[in-house]
């Protein structure tokens, strides 16, 4: 299924990665919480790393591509969580 527009895969990895961003350091149990900041830094980076996955994939399959790209965000918070918890 081909999508109207690039600007909503860019927007769905773009709220995907700030939620998982969120959801990594909201699990560290810090009794302040996750500061901004850094939250946004860490989706920045998960952001930008998914979409060269995204940028470099088949044209022809959309939908594979930005869950290929989704699979990477999560694989990638995962990973971090397991190397900084």
């Amino acid at each position: 299924m081909p999508f109207k527009s690039k600007w909503g895969s860019y927007l769905a990895l773009g709220v995907t990665a700030l939620l998982l961003s969120r959801g990594m350091f909201a699990a560290f149990n810090d009794p302040e919480g996750p500061n901004l900041l850094i939250v946004v830094g860490m989706a920045a980076i998960i952001y930008s790393l998914s979409l060269t996955v995204y940028a470099f994939g088949s044209p022809a399959a959309d939908l594979k591509k930005l869950l290929s790209a989704v699979l990477i965000q999560m694989l990638l918070v995962i990973s971090l969580y397991v190397l900084l918890g």
